[in-house]
């Protein structure tokens, strides 16, 4: 994803405009010098706030304006559309705000105001001292930076087992992997940051023991944390396959920044590589990998991979875009075994594969083991949660990819980074004593050779695909349903559609 935005469209706001082209309820953008501005008018005031997206910059003058939030067009980030605030992720950061000056009829935008106040300390009988949060993930970053944001000044704990500080995960199997996105892209907030706001950030630690009687804590190198409210956000970790040779260095799972660099290093030299696995990380992944102008041979089980998540048709017109660019597809096929001096792959029908290098792209499981040690209710893999995302010990949540929840009335897991984000949004504000439910509707994107679908709902079980336009068109829509009830939809090329889709399932939800 570039972060190269260009120059700001719309007209000259210091130069003002009229009052009557700033709609009631809605927005008009413009800019400032070189700044994108973003003029609200909601219940007669005028609001100006940045105009791009604090995620990746995309222009929010094209998002949608819904009780008195705008949303961002390319991740559905949300914003205070009066203060600027960040009310929902991807996005992590508050708008700037500029003065507004009305002279009669007319608008003009000043100088940029200071930030916003820190908001005043929560105090009450629900309000824990000390609160640890043991996974330095989606969730659990965006519960930490949550909790300081509604002003909770007790003693705040991030326990992180990845080795590196917070970062934006979907980018390791796109832009980073293929080599356009550096490595200082990455990192959500800068370490000071942490520090800045009393978040104690710890690094490379593993928990391996939750006592809930004594509500401690305990790493496996014997450190020891207690806790009075507890957010579990332990993510996911790759699925590995037990097959003769995967346990070669040249073998790879990729869900962490480290896991990126180690299969980057491995690249030295190489002209080829076997992607086993055409789900989302295997395709983006065989992306970035042909973007480095190596060979890559995708191996997968199914003979119409993503079939079952974004409907047949478009998911064939993924895989012909995919062998446009290059890829050998073997479907229908499993690897048999891996001989790394020979650098060569062995299917189940005997058929052999030059392959430099491995990786392994199956799908994740939830990392559940401390969870289902310390005797939380467990269901199908998950750690069981109310609507309020707290686990069958009162003083525990869970959010993320460990925990299942309630969706439409169905028990299940999503394990998309912005889902997860607003889990330990919502979360943060439920360790600080509210009952707030949550209900935000999943969203996710996926990224191919510059190409992003969108993705807006839950289909797990879908009966039919409606679907407009083509890939190669740039241009399409596919509204998955069961027995005519919309559960998602999938687009390309329709930001303010797929927006208007997450609205569509927030009321049918309401």
């Amino acid at each position: 994803m570039s972060n190269d935005q260009g120059a700001p469209l719309g007209p000259d706001l210091a130069a003002g405009v009229a009052l009557a082209s700033i709609p009631e309820g809605g927005v008009l953008a413009g800019h400032v010098g070189d700044e994108s501005v973003l003029l609200s008018r909601r219940e007669g005031q005028v609001h100006a706030i940045g105009g791009r997206c604090t995620h990746y910059g995309a222009p929010l003058g094209e998002g949608l304006v819904v009780d008195g939030q705008v949303r961002c067009p390319w991740h559905h980030a949300q914003f205070d559309v009066c203060s600027g605030r960040c009310l929902g992720g991807p996005a992590l950061a508050p708008l700037p705000r500029w003065k507004v000056l009305i002279e009669g009829d007319r608008v003009r935008v000043g100088e940029m105001l200071p930030a916003l106040p820190a908001a005043a300390p929560v105090r009450g009988a629900d309000v824990p001292r000390r609160i640890v949060i043991v996974g330095g993930g989606a969730a659990g970053t965006a519960a930490a930076l949550r909790l300081r944001e509604l002003g909770y000044d007790g003693a705040l704990d991030l326990l992180s087992a990845d080795s590196d500080a917070p970062y934006d995960r979907p980018n390791v199997s796109k832009d980073f992997l293929a080599g356009s996105a550096p490595a200082d892209w990455m990192p959500l907030q800068s370490p000071e940051s942490y520090q800045e706001r009393r978040i104690d950030l710890q690094l490379d630690c593993e928990i391996s023991a939750l006592d809930r009687a004594a509500r401690t804590l305990r790493s496996s190198d014997g450190r020891q944390w207690t806790y009075d409210k507890l957010l579990l956000a332990t993510g996911a970790e790759p699925v590995r396959l037990p097959v003769p040779g995967f346990d070669a260095p040249k073998v790879h799972v990729l869900r962490s920044m480290a896991d990126a660099r180690h299969l980057i290093a491995s690249l030295q030299g190489a002209r080829s590589v076997a992607v086993i696995g055409a789900g989302f990380i295997g395709l983006e992944a065989a992306a970035a990998l042909r973007e480095r102008k190596l060979d890559v041979h995708v191996i997968a089980r199914e003979s119409d991979p993503m079939a079952r998540v974004i409907g047949a048709e478009l998911a064939a017109q993924v895989v012909d875009l995919h062998r446009s660019h290059g890829v050998q597809f073997h479907l229908e096929r499993s690897p048999a075994r891996y001989d790394a001096a020979a650098r060569q792959l062995q299917l189940d029908n005997g058929a052999v594969l030059a392959a430099d290098v491995v990786l392994v792209g199956v799908g994740v499981r939830p990392r559940t083991a401390l969870a289902s040690a310390a005797g939380l209710e467990m269901e199908q893999g998950g750690v069981l949660v109310d609507a309020c995302l707290r686990s069958s010990d009162p003083h525990i949540y869970a959010a993320g990819d460990i925990a299942r929840f309630v969706w439409r009335g169905e028990r299940t897991r999503i394990e998309h980074w912005v889902h997860a984000q607003r889990q330990g949004q919502c979360a943060a504000r439920n360790l600080l004593g509210e009952r707030h439910a949550f209900a935000d509707v999943p969203f996710f994107w996926t990224h191919h050779y510059g190409m992003d679908l969108r993705y807006t709902g839950h289909a797990r079980d879908f009966d039919e695909a409606r679907m407009e336009g083509s890939i190669a068109s740039g241009d399409v829509c596919v509204r998955l349903l069961r027995k005519g009830q919309l559960l998602a939809a999938v687009t390309l090329g329709r930001d303010r559609q797929n927006l208007e889709v997450e609205r569509e399932l927030e009321t049918a939800l309401a």
